[in-house]
């Protein structure tokens, strides 16, 4: 993305090790101080690097913290394959629910979540990746769930998605509320229940 708009001067490679390094301290920069605060200094002192290393890869901080979060926002989560779409979401619950709950994680998407409200670019961007991801898990899950007759045939992939994961976004990311013992098993269930249940054309 950006990386490839700012070629740096002369026969200059930009180096992976610092654009690595530079993504690091991005996103722990972010988790502890959030974006309103965040400053390209402060990344700069974190990774180890001038300010221009910076600069070379991206023109501003909101660039740089659109293309960071957008990547690992974008990174495909494993999409199980059990053969049961029981299994798959008991699996697929499980995955999403520690990614929430990661310390980095837990930080930072409430944070992006507010600062959305505010700036367009951002709110595109978190957008985009999760449109994605509700659409990869919509295709894989639900749909070869209805190939195998485990859910009825006019599933609407979306609407199902959203039982699916919403609940643990709300509780995780918004409410920040804690699972108590036993969620994911009666939320699988819920789910399951539900989505069998329907539709009615």
């Amino acid at each position: 993305m950006a990386t490839g708009k700012r070629a740096p001067a002369g026969a200059a490679v930009l180096r992976g090790d610092i654009t690595a390094a530079i993504r690091n301290a991005v996103m722990n920069e972010l988790a502890e101080v959030g974006y309103g605060r965040l400053s390209i200094e402060a990344v700069a002192r974190r990774a180890g690097v001038g300010k221009t290393a910076i600069y070379r890869r991206w023109s501003n901080k909101l660039e740089m913290v659109l293309e960071i979060v957008s990547d690992v926002a974008g990174r495909a989560v494993p999409l199980p394959d059990t053969g049961s779409f029981a299994d798959d979401l008991e699996l697929l619950t499980m995955i999403v629910s520690r990614a929430l709950q990661h310390r980095i994680a837990s930080q930072i998407i409430p944070d992006l979540m507010a600062e959305a409200a505010r700036n367009p670019q951002i709110a595109e961007t978190l957008q985009k990746a999760l449109r994605t991801h509700q659409q990869a898990v919509g295709e894989k899950l639900v749909g070869q769930a209805v190939r195998r007759g485990e859910l009825p045939e006019g599933t609407d992939p979306e609407v199902a998605v959203d039982l699916m994961l919403g609940p643990l976004y709300w509780r995780l990311a918004v409410a920040r509320t804690p699972l108590p013992d036993g969620y994911l098993e009666r939320l699988q269930a819920a789910v399951i229940g539900a989505l069998r249940a329907s539709p009615t054309d």
